[in-house]
């Protein structure tokens, strides 16, 4: 069975950072792309950034510039390094194994609170 924890979330004011991990088990992690996503409160959940199983990265505009994601394939973890926070960057923050901007499992982990204040 395949859990996705997420963590590193917390309480930052606007243009601080934080850096978010997601450590996966139950799944062969080396081979899957993964992906970033966050959900506002009121609002759908919106794909944020993914990296290959080869590295490649890619964000969405909103994050582009400020964001980085990463992968330690021994630690079976994503991270995404968040830069010059914004109050419009709060949500809660999710990892799922991805395809394109298209998350597969329908099953998410609970999920890390990041709150940006002005």
């Amino acid at each position: 069975q395949v859990q996705l924890v997420e963590s590193g979330g917390g309480l930052v004011q606007a243009g601080e950072s934080l850096r978010l991990s997601c450590a996966a088990s139950g799944v062969f992690f080396r081979i899957n792309a993964m992906g970033w996503y966050r959900q506002a409160p009121g609002k759908q959940r919106e794909w944020v950034a993914t990296i290959t199983s080869g590295g490649t990265t890619n964000y969405a505009d909103s994050v582009k510039g400020r964001f980085t994601i990463s992968r330690d394939n021994g630690k079976n973890t994503v991270y995404l390094q968040m830069n010059s926070l914004k109050p419009e960057d709060t949500a809660v923050y999710y990892c799922n194994l991805n395809s394109g901007r298209e998350y597969i499992l329908s099953s998410w982990g609970q999920g890390t609170q990041v709150t940006v204040s002005s």
